[in-house]
């Protein structure tokens, strides 16, 4: 059984930052691309940033220079490090199994941003 669980969401302030994590379970991790998708009420839910089984990393242009995805492999979970949080950026963050085809969904983790 694939289980993909966020954690780390919470409420800061403009130019916070937080660390969100993804534990992944029921995959060969290693061999997987991961990602970071978000979805902001009344909007579609977008690629943030992810991170190849190489380690090769892409990133949306409005987080670039602001977030760093990661990954352990020995740990079977993947980061977002987020820095200089703004308030476009709250959401729901959703970790995926895939990058540009997703075969996995977390169920979702709460980052809201208040200036």
């Amino acid at each position: 059984q694939v289980q993909l669980v966020e954690s780390g969401g919470g409420s800061v302030q403009a130019g916070g930052s937080l660390r969100l994590s993804c534990a992944a379970s029921g995959i060969f991790f290693s061999i997987s691309d991961m990602a970071w998708y978000r979805q902001a009420p009344g909007k579609q839910r977008e690629l943030v940033a992810g991170i190849f089984k190489s380690g090769s990393t892409n990133y949306a242009d409005s987080v670039k220079g602001r977030f760093t995805i990661s990954r352990d492999n020995a740990k079977n979970t993947v980061y977002l490090q987020m820095n200089s949080l703004q308030p476009e950026d709250t959401g729901v963050y959703y970790c995926s199994q895939g990058i540009f085809r997703v075969g996995h969904w977390g169920q979702g983790t709460q980052v809201t941003v208040s200036s």
